[in-house]
């Protein structure tokens, strides 16, 4: 099997909407965001496997060494192999990669957020910087669009804790910020046994509105110059908010039920935004 292969097998199983998101790019650049979207399915699945926090610890530090590895020309991982084959090409940062890995690790240790300030830093390591990646693979010619994935990053990683609010819960996780729970009478014990009332459903709706406003604020930004360019992520961004809507039509069941789309509701999402532009 080659990088490439393995890469887009490790792609294609996560059933993730951010694969739909790339399925219509030109080759080049849908073999560099497979890669890159393996190499963040490879460290998230680090903390999601590892049961022993020792050895989640020891696998991120050996992924921190690899990321190493691609830049010096030494890489021995596929999923390492295939990203030191862009660096011609497309511009990675190994800084940007690290800084992935140290939100992953987060999640290790932190389970619980005592306000938006310590969310903002995780959803920014774990899905923002990932925005700028991903912007970079695309192609841009005005900065401002840095600003746009950014924040697109953002609303999809409040998407992702909104949708999982039951699933963490199971795994001892809270990313809702304390503060917010105590704002609306909403206590940890509640989310962690699956209590669904008023109090969390306006909880929840404040969650959701704060998404929204980074899509919102995300779209008013994109410059008009690189909106072609940067079609994967306005994909994404229509797939996760078909999924808002449906959370909120369903009247916010996210403790003890995970909301989804089909695959081909995806696929028919993904396919209508794209030909829009």
């Amino acid at each position: 099997m080659t990088p490439d292969e393995y890469c887009q097998q490790k792609a294609s199983q996560s059933g993730s909407s951010f694969y739909y998101s790339f399925l219509f790019l030109p080759p080049p650049r849908r073999r560099a965001i497979t890669a890159f979207y393996a190499f963040c399915r490879e460290v998230d699945d680090v903390v999601d496997e590892c049961a022993d926090i020792g050895v989640a610890r020891t696998k991120l530090a050996w992924w921190r060494i690899e990321v190493a590895t691609i830049f010096a020309g030494t890489a021995k991982h596929p999923v390492a192999l295939a990203l030191a084959a862009l660096l011609p090409e497309f511009k990675l940062e190994q800084d940007r990669l690290h800084e992935i890995i140290d939100g992953m690790e987060m999640d290790l240790t932190q389970h619980r957020y005592r306000d938006f300030a310590e969310l903002k830093l995780y959803c920014h390591r774990v899905a923002g910087v990932v925005g700028l990646v991903s912007a970079e693979i695309f192609g841009y010619k005005n900065p401002d669009t840095l600003k746009y994935a950014e924040n697109l990053g953002m609303a999809f990683q409040l998407t992702n804790i909104i949708r999982d609010v039951g699933e963490d819960a199971r795994r001892d996780r809270i990313y809702i910020p304390l503060d917010e729970l105590a704002r609306f009478n909403v206590s940890a014990a509640d989310i962690m046994h699956g209590r669904h009332n008023d109090a969390f459903v306006e909880l929840m709706t404040f969650q959701v509105e704060r998404a929204l406003d980074y899509y919102r604020e995300a779209m008013k930004i994109l410059p008009d110059e690189d909106r072609k360019a940067q079609r994967p992520g306005l994909v994404m961004a229509a797939i996760y908010r078909t999924l808002l809507d449906e959370i909120r039509a369903d009247g916010m069941q996210v403790l003890n039920q995970r909301t989804s789309l089909t695959p081909l509701r995806k696929l028919w999402i993904a396919w209508r935004t794209w030909i829009k532009g």
